[in-house]
């Protein structure tokens, strides 16, 4: 029998796998089984073998992610096996039930799922590094590990499958790793699109349904309605933030494509109930609502009496029917009346649910119909919110232009008395605009008729397919203000007098410790104009607000931007009672640590109690995509993490005592804030740096890698201040100082400590017992820690053509290092690096020593490219060689900016 049993029985998953690919690579490369084994590091091999083995090396650290995301499967079926849903931590059965545990009572539980709204935002940043055909290819070898592990097979049809996975490993083998050229941002919209299609349109409903039993198995008494919570949006397309790529055209082509996914998703839906409703006139008694619901959706098609030919006596099927053509209208496909709101097409679905019901067909319902109709209440007709993203630089600089044109003088400067009056004075009278467009510069004509697609969109009676206007490093009331004039000039205000409202969502993107800062007073000066605040009222009275945490970090450090962003929060939520409006916050999060990307749980977990309230949006960045949808799984269980994490902090969060806002604590913090930015700038300020972080770090080769659409630096300038901050984590990370997770840290708890001794010292550790906020921060640094190697860093300072330089700037980083180890360990009970998370310690473990043979072939490299740079090209291989470098360590870090 032990034949016949699963793979999880018979062979450990990364076993398989390495086996496979050792299989694969030996018969092609005989010399790399070597590499791949460990007996020969990468940066001894000669250079005609270098692409070829961080190839292989590159292709295993894929295969062991697959691994792990299957393991990680396994282990929650298991635990699910055994103790039943609610033992799966972070799902919505275990947080219900520590929320019914807790006393929470039944009518407190349906006021916070009656305004749940959770955000998944889909962005196009460029971190990630694979290419969608290797990504499919990962897709197909993760589904075929899954038919081994949970299908009985006979030996030959086992050893088929197995056959099958080699043959993807070898295509894996043959595709290449590298981008030929830079994706387009139609490339781009297309690839975030499929996640939709292979993975999130069908996971949403399988979503609700988590949801509704949780409930039920907890709360047995009530009859607790679940709506459909989520409402996912995308920058795809429409963020042109230094994206010289995203145009106005770009644009109305996202939002085009966005709603054609839909409808072809919701065309092979119908399809399916066309197959599968074969409930027949002559078994059941057809309720006579139904049938006047049926004559009229016939009517619609313009076909009626061939629909009824083909379906004689199954009116269930003929109603399907008649949907399906009026979907198919909506693509020209055919001559009945197209859909016009998603509203009358979920109508129709809702009355098929229903009739199901009066049948006694429930389970069919909710098997074929109910899921349909949630999805067209969670995507409408668009997929996404498209959100539109703008520097104020530039949004700035075409207000001024449009004013000095109508003026016919040279318009005031931002920040000025007179710019404030002047912006003012334009929306107080409802100012149109009547420049001639083709006198404007092209920046102006674009963004104008940006605003005109924006128009157009908003005019759609389903609504919803524009989100909102993100105004990047927005740093006063002034830069949010001349977003509104400009909607204006674009008509989407109806009133032209200034007396109504403005149809757009105009949201800030506070981004620097001091635009954090500032951020509650900018709002309130906001929210004090009444253009906006009427404006505000129309949708829903919610002001959202985004919060920046690359440019935070790449401003203050680890530390200081997480503090100042917490802050930032609690303040803004206070300001909201004031102002007498809804607040929700929008985090700009990425996938490495500093950049926000925590583990999504517990970084909801630690969020100031009361600031989420049911709402709450994230952006999902580059491989954090790929990473959380690739699979339908894994896809599923993120977005149960997240949708029950911000439940759980609607219902819990300002009883909970890790939450409390205790003085001691906060003070602590504060001045913790204070010596860390100080000696984080201290870094960043100390002379040479900008050469140390050039040349100790492939940040200027990262551009060869084609894995975005838009450029590294926002405006083309060479300082850090105009470098975005996923080139900076990215550099960072590649030559393992990651000092973006924690530098300054150490230095911080160590003056702490000096200045206040022994009582500071247990005053860290009890916030590191009772503030789940604190807590995180140091559990993070400690991850971060443990990934960071000064050994592998020393060689990387090695390439900074001034020795004193590289030495000195080297050194401060590696005294920082262990200065913070120290502290670290001291607060969290002398515990070793990572000691608190074992299997994130074992998976690094497991690719530490080939992880080091890479670091040191690419500084190799690094040194090679760069001798021939400026006297003849560098050659083909060591380039190439050199992004596989870079690939490999992405992978192995499992995220890149």
């Amino acid at each position: 029998m032990e034949e016949f049993r699963p793979l999880s029985f018979r062979e450990d998953v990364r076993s398989l796998l390495f086996r496979l690919l050792l299989s694969v690579v030996s018969e092609r490369e005989p010399a790399l089984a070597a590499v791949l084994t460990g007996a020969v590091p990468l940066d001894a091999l000669p250079e005609e073998q270098r692409i070829c083995a961080l190839q292989a090396t590159g292709i295993w650290f894929q295969l062991v992610t697959i691994a792990n995301e299957l393991l990680a499967m396994r282990s929650r079926r298991e635990l699910e096996q055994m103790g039943g849903a609610d033992e799966v931590v972070g799902s919505f059965s275990n947080v219900v039930g520590e929320i019914a545990a807790a006393g929470y009572p039944a009518e407190d539980i349906q006021a916070t799922l009656d305004n749940l709204c959770v955000g998944p935002t889909m962005t196009a940043h460029p971190t990630e590094a694979k290419r969608v055909t290797v990504l499919e290819i990962h897709r197909r070898i993760y589904r075929k590990l899954t038919e081994l592990e949970q299908r009985r097979w006979a030996p030959r049809e086992r050893d088929q499958h197995i056959s099958d996975l080699q043959s993807e490993i070898e295509l894996l083998w043959m595709s290449g790793e590298l981008r030929l050229e830079r994706p387009s941002v139609e490339r781009e919209i297309a690839w975030g699109l499929h996640f939709f299609r292979e993975v999130i349109f069908e996971a949403t409903p399988k979503l609700y349904t988590a949801a509704q039993e949780a409930l039920a198995r907890h709360y047995p008494e009530y009859d607790l309605k679940v709506p459909s919570f989520m409402r996912y949006a995308s920058w795809i397309g429409g963020d042109r933030d230094g994206n010289p790529n995203v145009t106005a055209q770009i644009t109305d082509y996202a939002l085009n494509e966005c709603r054609q996914a839909i409808i072809g998703w919701y065309i092979q839906q119908v399809r399916r109930l066309v197959t599968v409703l074969s409930v027949s006139a002559n078994v059941v008694d057809i309720p006579d609502d139904f049938g006047k619901a049926l004559a009229r959706a016939l009517h619609r098609t313009g076909c009626a009496s061939e629909i009824v030919a083909r379906n004689p006596d199954e009116p269930l099927r003929q109603f399907a029917a008649a949907m399906l053509a009026r979907l198919q209208a909506m693509c020209g496909d055919a001559s009945a009346k197209p859909y016009a709101r998603a509203d009358a097409f979920r109508a129709d679905l809702r009355d098929l649910e229903n009739v199901l019901v009066q049948l006694g067909g429930n389970r069919a319902a909710g098997r074929f119909v109910r899921p349909l109709r949630q999805q067209v209440e969670s995507f409408g007709f668009r997929t996404v919110s498209l959100d539109i993203r703008q520097n104020s630089t530039v949004v700035n600089r075409v207000l001024a232009e449009l004013f000095r044109v109508a003026d016919g003088t040279e318009a005031p400067g931002p920040d000025t008395p007179q710019w404030t009056a002047r912006i003012r004075s334009a929306l107080h009278s409802g100012e149109q605009l009547s420049a001639d467009r083709t006198i404007l510069s092209d920046e102006a004509q674009e963004l104008l008729d940006l605003f005109d697609v924006i128009r157009e969109a908003s005019s759609d009676p389903n609504g919803g397919a524009i989100g909102a206007f993100i105004l990047s490093m927005t740093r006063s009331s002034d830069d949010l203000l001349a977003v509104y004039v400009l909607a204006q000039y674009a008509g989407l205000a109806p009133a032209l007098d200034g007396s109504g409202t403005i149809n757009l969502r105009v949201v800030p993107l506070f981004e620097t410790i001091a635009d954090l800062r500032a951020a509650p007073e900018i709002l309130d000066q906001l929210l004090g104009v009444s253009i906006v605040r009427r404006s505000v009222r129309d949708f829903g009275n919610r002001q959202e607000v985004m919060l920046g945490y690359s440019d935070s970090n790449k401003d203050g450090g680890f530390l200081a931007s997480n503090w100042e962003l917490n802050k930032a929060q609690r303040r803004i939520t206070a300001l909201s009672q004031k102002r007498n409006v809804k607040i929700s916050f929008f985090h700009g999060r990425g996938g490495s640590v500093s950049r926000g990307g925590a583990p999504t749980g517990r970084a909801i977990a630690a969020q100031p109690a009361g600031t989420i309230g049911g709402v709450m949006r994230v952006t999902e960045q580059g491989e954090v995509v790929s990473s959380k949808f690739a699979n339908r799984g894994t896809g599923l269980y993120q977005l149960e993490i997240l949708a029950a994490s911000v439940f759980a902090h609607s219902v819990k969060s300002r009883n909970e005592l890790e939450l409390k806002d205790t003085p001691e604590f906060s003070e602590a913090l504060e001045a913790l804030t204070g010596m860390s930015q100080a000696s984080y700038s201290g870094l960043i300020r100390e002379p040479g740096f900008i050469d140390y972080f050039n040349q100790a770090s492939p940040v200027e080769e990262l551009s060869l890698l084609k894995i975005g659409s838009r450029p590294a630096r926002r405006f083309g300038a060479r300082d850090i201040a105009d470098l975005r901050a996923i080139p900076w984590v990215f550099a960072w990370s590649q030559n393992r100082h990651l000092i973006t997770n924690w530098y300054g840290t150490g230095s911080a708890l160590n003056s702490f400590v000096n200045v206040r001794g022994e009582v500071g010292l247990d005053l860290l550790r009890q916030m590191f017992e009772r503030s789940r906020f604190f807590r995180l921060i140091v559990d993070e640094v400690d991850k971060g820690l443990y990934q960071s190697d000064m050994d592998i860093g020393h060689l990387y300072a090695g390439l900074v053509l001034d020795h004193e330089v590289g030495e000195r700037i080297y050194g401060k980083i590696a005294a920082e290092y262990a200065l913070t180890r120290k502290m670290i360990s001291q607060i969290n009970g002398g515990l070793e690096l990572s000691e608190r998370f074992p299997a994130f310690k074992r998976h690094f473990d497991r690719i530490r020593p080939q992880m080091d043979s890479i670091h040191r072939l690419q500084v190799q490299l690094l040194r090679e490219v760069r001798a021939r740079d400026g006297n003849s090209a560098s050659p083909k291989r060591a380039v190439n060689a050199l992004l596989l470098s870079i690939n490999c360590i992405s992978a192995g870090l499992g995220w890149t900016g």
